[in-house]
């Protein structure tokens, strides 16, 4: 347990947090990460606030494991308003280069703030950030508005899958075409990393918007 925290009781203990006093940084009112917190607001425009990363554990208040989708998941405090199973889109804004994926919240953690997340390290990872630098800045967007984006988790599971020993530490969308009214294409591009190289794989799926069916999907190294 960290003095002054919140005990994480579904949380693996290795889990990293910055060198600063946890009491005064709940008081922070001027910090720029700070948010009005607003239902309305929430679900109108993305959130700013900080992630940290842990390596999960076996047990979640969700009931939901830490290795699902593909390890792209998330605790949010029991006070915010996402819910088991929600997906999230986050952005790292400390980068110089902003990257984006997508999260499952899988877990809940009593007292912690509305606007921060723990991600998975792998998550963290995948937003380009080092697991040395502890928290980073961020946005959030919750769904709906990332539904649109729901075939570039498909695509990473595929990726996931298609590349075994690899983990996905870049994710990007790239691409939507309207091909004709019954089929979009939409093209993401992963970057997976193994002990002995790194690779780029281009996905693109094409569906269709009425049905939500896949017309057809493929992965290509690019």
């Amino acid at each position: 347990m960290y003095p002054g925290y919140p005990y994480l009781p579904t949380l693996n203990p290795i889990m990293y947090y910055p060198n600063y006093d946890v009491p005064s940084y709940f008081q922070r009112s001027q910090s720029p990460y700070r948010y009005n917190y607003s239902p309305l607001n929430m679900r109108q425009q993305p959130i700013r606030g900080q992630a940290s990363w842990t390596e999960g554990g076996p047990i979640t208040k969700c009931n939901i494991p830490w290795s699902d989708n593909e390890y792209m998941t998330v605790a949010v405090g029991t006070e915010s308003q996402y819910q088991c199973g929600q997906t999230l889109k986050v952005r790292n804004l400390s980068s110089a280069s902003p990257r984006e994926i997508l999260v499952k919240v899988v877990d809940q953690v009593p007292g912690y703030p509305v606007n921060n997340l723990i991600l998975h390290r792998r998550a963290f990872q995948a937003l380009g950030a080092s697991v040395n630098q502890g928290v980073i800045n961020i946005e959030i967007l919750p769904s709906p508005h990332v539904a649109e984006e729901e075939w570039g988790k498909y695509l990473l599971n595929l990726a996931q899958t298609a590349y075994p020993g690899y983990d996905v530490t870049d994710y990007q969308f790239v691409d939507s075409t309207q091909i004709s009214p019954t089929q979009i294409k939409r093209t993401y591009h992963f970057l997976l990393r193994s002990p002995q190289e790194e690779i780029k794989v281009q996905g693109n799926v094409i569906y269709n918007p009425t049905t939500n069916r896949i017309v057809s999907f493929d992965l290509n190294e690019v």
